[in-house]
């Protein structure tokens, strides 16, 4: 499991951080939800590595994240990670940006990769698009292109940040419904979401950040009908 234990985070002077303690079991999907600057793509960046931390431990099937031995690179092929932006290299087919980093990372010949890399665009529903360059794909498409990516690496655990951001309301559904089935086949998941309905319905867990501190966390139905923090009330008001 991932454990988080007092972790702080600073940039400069901003406290961004605010001794998270927080575990998610094997086979869970947490929704973390909360106001743009709250902290919560921050939290996914401290538990991939790929932020620095002043104070506290992020512990990965019991290996830290932050300590000095770590094998970070080896980690991270456990810690599948799909950002806001896609970041598909431009020049390789939809095929070739899955089959890279089993070829180059794992080690994979070429054939081993390319096959990996047509299950997983078959996966997440892109079977018809292997020989596509990224400039041909929606960006609903490119962003499954990118969960797809982030597979071929066969991770323990995904992280989302924010994955349906940056893509026109019309294709929001289509990315949601690949994490839905990602939930469903018992990946472990974190999503930093603004997505309410995706929360409520596919979470295990909902968490409620609020500037640098997690203010709750609980089931969606407690979290979204009986939510304790005034802070969380009052968000979950303005977005409902």
């Amino acid at each position: 499991m991932i454990e988080i234990r007092d972790l702080h985070k600073y940039f400069g002077a901003l406290h961004v951080l605010k001794g998270i303690n927080l575990n998610v079991q094997k086979g869970e999907v947490l929704s973390v939800i909360g106001a743009s600057g709250s902290g919560k793509s921050t939290l996914l960046y401290c538990i991939n590595g790929l932020e620095p931390v002043q104070q506290g431990r992020v512990v990965v099937d019991g290996i830290d994240v932050h300590a000095k031995g770590t094998d970070i690179n080896r980690l991270r092929q456990r810690l599948g990670m799909v950002f806001q932006q896609w970041n598909s290299f431009p020049h390789l087919t939809a095929l070739e940006n899955v089959a890279l980093a089993p070829r180059i990372v794992k080690g994979k010949t070429r054939a081993e990769a390319r096959e990996i890399a047509r299950r997983q665009l078959e996966h997440v529903g892109l079977g018809e698009k292997l020989d596509a360059y990224p400039s041909a794909l929606s960006g609903g498409q490119q962003q499954r292109l990118a969960i797809a990516r982030a597979l071929a690496m066969e991770p323990e655990y995904m992280l989302f940040d924010e994955a349906t951001s940056a893509l026109d309301p019309e294709l929001v559904g289509e990315v949601l419904e690949t994490m839905r089935m990602l939930a469903e086949e018992g990946m472990t998941m974190i999503c930093v979401t603004h997505e309410m309905g995706f929360a409520r319905d596919v979470s295990d867990r909902v968490a409620f950040f609020h500037q640098g501190v997690m203010e709750e966390i609980g089931p969606p139905e407690q979290i979204f009908t009986a939510p304790q923090s005034e802070h969380t009330r009052k968000f979950l008001a303005n977005v409902r």
